[in-house]
């Protein structure tokens, strides 16, 4: 809670007057993280995926695509558990496998990391200190069709194009979450990026920053 609360370490918004970053978490999806890299080439848009290990060594070609596309890649444990439960080793163990899967694939050093519902532990800013944590300034509880049907989109609208950290998701298997949700997810996304793409709004991979 102090980390967050006081941003110790960690990256909430990015300097840019006009600029936002879309992130999405859970992925990859053979189904919808493959749909949603279409939809962000169409629209010529560059985001970061925070992936899961274990996910990465199933679908190792969707996180080839996305190097190949221009995409960051980022670290989200190598299973979708909490950091409230590991001990230093295994979150340790998280982190290390989870760059090595990504790195098979790119052949490049990860340099990004998000924990699993944004959950810390005291061990985590002494473990994750070679990379750089981002968190998000806007989340949108997209894990739920009716959030996505109802909400989404209008929320979505709200959000400032200066600055602003997205936080989405493109895999709906996860705990608590639907498996349909990114589906939807997707369509509301296609509407605001085209709303965006009007008012020329830029939108930034991290690592381009």
């Amino acid at each position: 809670m102090l980390i967050r609360a006081c941003s110790l370490g960690i990256t909430k918004k990015i300097n840019s007057n006009n600029g936002m970053a879309l992130t999405f978490d859970d992925g990859p999806n053979p189904e919808y993280t493959m749909k949603l890299l279409d939809l962000l080439k169409d629209y010529g848009i560059k985001a970061t995926f925070f992936v899961v290990g274990n996910k990465v060594k199933s679908n190792p070609e969707i996180i080839k695509r996305m190097h190949e596309e221009g995409h960051t890649i980022g670290i989200h444990h190598f299973h979708h558990v909490s950091s409230w439960v590991l001990s230093p080793i295994h979150l340790r163990r998280q982190l290390d496998m989870t760059a090595k899967a990504i790195n098979e694939c790119t052949n490049e050093k990860v340099v990004f990391y998000r924990p699993p519902w944004g959950h810390f532990n005291i061990f985590t800013p002494l473990l994750s200190k070679k990379y750089k944590v981002i968190m998000w300034s806007d989340i949108f509880g997209d894990w739920k069709v009716e959030k996505c049907k109802n909400n989404l989109l209008d929320q979505l609208r709200t959000t400032s194009t200066e600055g602003s950290i997205l936080l989405l998701h493109d895999c709906g298997e996860t705990l608590g979450a639907d498996k349909e949700a990114p589906g939807y997810m997707i369509e509301m996304l296609k509407i605001y990026l085209q709303e965006h793409k009007e008012k020329g709004t830029r939108f930034i991979t991290l690592k381009d920053l």
